[in-house]
């Protein structure tokens, strides 16, 4: 079977079995604080797990793409090396909310493997949990009872709560498991050594290829178990893995999944892949598994960047290229080539990648130009710190230069090391980790924050969001609890019923009031400060009061009240983003697609694929575009609970990266016009949105632009400011009729005058030039020939010119080391030209000799071993640096 019928097989199995076949999420978690990444195929279900929502189906099957390189579930640093883990893969599932339970999944996982796919009995191996007394779980009897009759006593393995107790984080649904591992070695290995021996042995061809999690538990915020309201089922099967079984492979890299990939790689680098051991071959799986994470993040919104799970991305990415640029001599971008090859690969399961080709090519493209371009500076870098070590006797480059290799030229620290090892040095990796960990914590102290266990108040089943229709509700609360953060406690609660919007699709969560009331009697009012959704959750977020666990405990009910004002002027800019949407598509071109937005009632600011600056001509032409369908007033065509085909038919424009379910929400101002997948809150006509004006463009990242601009109140605020600003330069400038020329003339009066100070000032400094060389010293150099001195404290206007001066006097002299200094602007100042005599004999070197004197006027520099110079804070210390400096050169 090739790859796509393997998974096709798969989806038709579980749909005769009564399962609803769902979509993948996207590989970035959404509303799920816990997760950066979706790193299983439960993750998009958690809820329902919990049960928070109501699934689709109580019977579900799909194939979910999933991302571990961080956090709990980690597989990055074994990619490429051995021959089964990955950064993405795909985890085909099955799940039953509430309703099958152990026998149905394990009989079904059996037909499936055995019969459908044909793997032969013989080679499977399966594990049961044996229990855990801490957590007071016993052994899984039943699970046992159900595998005995189908595989035998002597193919279970027990398994301990690392194996078998599967767990989605430090919080959340979990359960006992019950793993299946294939035994794919040869007949002649096999007779040596029994499978069952190295089951979970991590032995590259006795691997486990699905796992059947029993949800029975929620692993609480104090580490205790309590049970969940009812059982599930959450199975999980490695389609790489699958693949190499059935298709009867020893690497997973050998599948139809990656060969396409690495032939291009082998077509690119002129190197075959032979599925060794080598550096090479490593590589080459290196590349192939990463451009899969790479390149269906950025399709699914996410784009590199220095922060968060961008950052992860860019990591991903420049850990292929390290690999392509060490092992396979690529040193021109080559990653972005292979995404066609990828794009045609999984057109029928992923369009995402189809649709966005082209982007996810370029946005890689650019990405990896910036880091050769970087990965070149810093090997010139390395190359001086090893010449330098080298000069010392010295044999470790030191944790704080590879830390500052990583941090600044984002050199990774196994290629430093690979390079010291070539020059016969090592590198300190402990000190290396302890100057990342000082990062990282660093980084930690202002983000930490701790939440509780809920506190259940009243049951329901299911919340409810009135707030399109109502700005009010009486409500009932659901549950409550206590966060701590760096804004201090603040309370989380989560009511049946509610007006207040969610932040969510970039659209900021609405503000307003709780008010609680005990029968008749108002008991107390809360002032709601956010709205958040945690995955299907709305979560109001108050601060936090003095007894406020009585208020929410014996309030009967609550009169959930938002901020009207707030949210009108937040539709105001959330439908303005639609008209902006749809002319910048008009104005640029249909490939533009939204990268992001943020909508509050201050402003919008909105980013879409585009890879150029966006001209002030254009940017003209999109703000006419956008007030002509305000003034149009444009009357909102809202659908509710279209099926997801029929939406796509009306020509609704969806955003990638968002998970969509069967129905969803469409948001029509002129059919023709613009039609979009939201779930936002919306103005009833255009008018009411008054005015748009753009306040600013740039660009946020590579082939990603931004615009922000103000609607309403806030573009008639805007408007009346700048109005202002002209009506004063006016009267200023003595130019009531054309303010323009008169600014003009003053701009070139200052220019000509600019030029006759730099002339004058030019004069100055030759003056003072003349006047110096009369000051030069002759120095006696140990008996032998001597050198010329200059030490002095100068007048110059900036430091350009005392740069100037240095070059000028080096110029007349020969053999000459120059020590100045000067008051610049009430800052000390600070320039070194040492002669190659002194480099060469003494050893002396500009840059190591500036920091020294600098240290006397409480400033740093730095530059080159002929020149240097430094800044300060402490004038006071000039003199004293130019006595020290008279000092170093004697």
């Amino acid at each position: 079977m090739t790859s796509h019928e393997i998974r096709r097989h798969f989806l038709d199995f579980f749909q005769s079995k009564q399962h609803l076949i769902v979509a993948s999420a996207p590989l970035v978690a959404k509303n799920d604080p816990t997760l950066m990444f979706n790193n299983s195929g439960m993750a998009q279900f958690k809820d329902f797990f919990l049960g928070n929502g109501t699934p689709p189906s109580k019977r579900v099957a799909d194939t979910q793409k999933c991302l571990r390189v961080s956090g709990k579930h980690n597989d990055l640093e074994d990619v490429g090396f051995d021959t089964y883990h990955h950064t993405m893969f795909e985890m085909l599932g099955n799940w039953s909310f509430g309703d099958y339970f152990k026998k149905e999944a394990i009989t079904w996982a059996w037909e499936l493997l055995t019969e459908v796919y044909k793997l032969p009995k013989d080679r499977l191996y399966v594990s049961v949990f044996q229990g855990d007394a801490k957590d007071n779980v016993p052994f899984d009897q039943e699970a046992f009872d159900l595998w005995k009759p189908i595989v035998g006593e002597d193919r279970i393995i027990y398994g301990n709560k690392k194996d078998n107790f599967w767990e989605m984080g430090d919080t959340g649904p979990c359960g006992p498991c019950s793993e299946i591992h294939v035994d794919l070695r040869t007949p002649e290995e096999i007779a040596e050594k029994p499978g069952k021996e190295l089951v979970n042995a991590d032995h590259p061809q006795v691997v486990e290829i699905w796992n059947l999690v029993f949800m029975q538990f929620n692993r609480k915020a104090d580490g205790s178990l309590e049970a969940l309201p009812a059982r599930h089922v959450d199975t999980g099967m490695g389609f790489e893995r699958l693949c190499m079984a059935i298709q009867n492979k020893r690497s997973n890299y050998d599948t139809d999944v990656f060969t396409g990939t690495i032939k291009v790689i082998e077509e690119i680098s002129g190197i075959s892949y032979t599925a060794g051991t080598g550096m090479t071959d490593v590589a080459m799986r290196v590349i192939s598994d990463h451009i899969r994470a790479v390149s269906f993040a950025i399709a699914d919104g996410l784009v590199p960047s220095n922060a968060k799970a961008g950052y992860v991305i860019r990591r991903i990415l420049r850990r292929a290229i390290r690999y392509g640029y060490s092992y396979l001599n690529l040193a021109e971008p080559f990653m972005t080539k292979l995404v066609p090859t990828l794009a045609m690969q999984f057109a029928d399961v992923f369009p995402e990648l189809t649709a966005q080709r082209d982007f996810v090519a370029t946005v890689i493209r650019e990405e990896e130009i910036s880091f050769l371009r970087t990965l070149g500076t810093g090997l010139g870098r390395l190359d001086q710190i090893i010449g330098q070590l080298t000069t010392d006797g010295k044999t470790e480059i030191p944790g704080e230069t590879v830390f500052e290799l990583n941090d600044t030229f984002g050199f990774p620290a196994d290629l430093t090391a690979l390079i010291a090892r070539e020059k016969r040095l090592t590198i300190d990796e402990a000190g290396f980790q302890k100057a990342l960990q000082e990062q990282k914590a660093r980084s930690r102290k202002d983000a930490s924050s701790s939440a509780g266990d809920w506190i259940d108040v009243n049951e329901t089943d299911r919340v409810e969001f009135v707030g399109y229709d109502q700005p009010e509700a009486y409500a009932q609360i659901v549950k409550y609890r206590k966060i701590q953060n760096k804004q201090g406690t603040q309370v989380q609660v989560v009511l049946d019923k509610t007006p207040f919007y969610a932040e969510s699709g970039g659209q900021i969560g609405d503000t307003g009031t709780l008010e609680l009331f005990s029968g008749s009697d108002q008991i107390g009012t809360l002032t709601v400060l956010d709205t958040k959704k945690e995955n299907d959750l709305t979560i109001h977020i108050v601060q936090d009061v003095t007894g406020i666990d009585d208020l929410l405990t014996e309030a009967d009910s609550v009169y959930a009240v938002i901020n009207t004002t707030r949210r009108g002027l937040t539709s105001s800019n959330h439908s303005a983003t639609h008209l902006l949407h749809a002319a910048l598509r008009d104005v640029l071109g249909t490939h533009v697609g939204q990268k992001g937005s943020y909508v509050g009632p201050d402003a919008l600011r909105f980013d879409f694929s585009h890879f150029s600056k966006v001209t002030d001509e254009q940017l003209a032409e999109v703000e006419r575009i956008v007030n002509e369908k305000i003034r149009e007033d444009i009357k909102l065509d809202e659908k509710r609970n279209v099926p997801i085909g029929q939406a796509k038919e009306l020509g609704a424009t969806a955003l990638f990266g968002e998970k969509y379910g069967d129905f969803v929400r469409v948001i029509t101002f002129d059919p023709n016009y613009s039609v979009e997948l939201c779930g936002g809150t919306h103005v009833p006509a255009t008018g009411h949105i008054g005015l748009f004006k753009f306040t600013g463009e740039g660009s946020v990242s590579t082939g990603i632009r931004r615009v922000e601009a103000k609607t309403s109140a806030g573009a008639e605020a805007l408007v009346n400011e700048q109005m202002a600003v002209v009506s004063e330069l006016k009267e200023l400038l003595k130019a009531p009729k054309d303010v323009v020329k008169a600014v003009q003339s003053l701009l070139d009066e200052r220019a000509a005058l600019q030029k006759q100070v730099e002339a004058l000032q030019n004069e100055k400094v030759q003056q003072l030039k003349n006047q110096l060389l009369d000051k030069i010293e002759t120095v006696n150099h140990n008996g032998g020939p001597g050198y010329s001195r200059l030490v002095e404290r100068v007048e110059v206007p900036n430091a350009d010119a005392l740069k100037q001066l240095a070059y000028d006097l080096k110029a007349k002299v020969d053999n000459l080391a120059v020590v100045l200094g000067a008051d610049i602007n009430g800052k000390p100042q600070l320039a070194v030209m040492l002669p190659d005599s002194l480099i060469q004999d003494k050893k002396l070197n500009a840059g190591q000799v500036v920091k020294e004197l600098a240290k006397n006027i409480k400033g740093g520099g730095g530059g080159q071993p002929f020149f240097a110079t430094a800044g300060g804070t402490d004038l006071s210390g000039l003199d004293a640096a130019l006595a020290q400096g008279k000092e170093l050169l004697g």
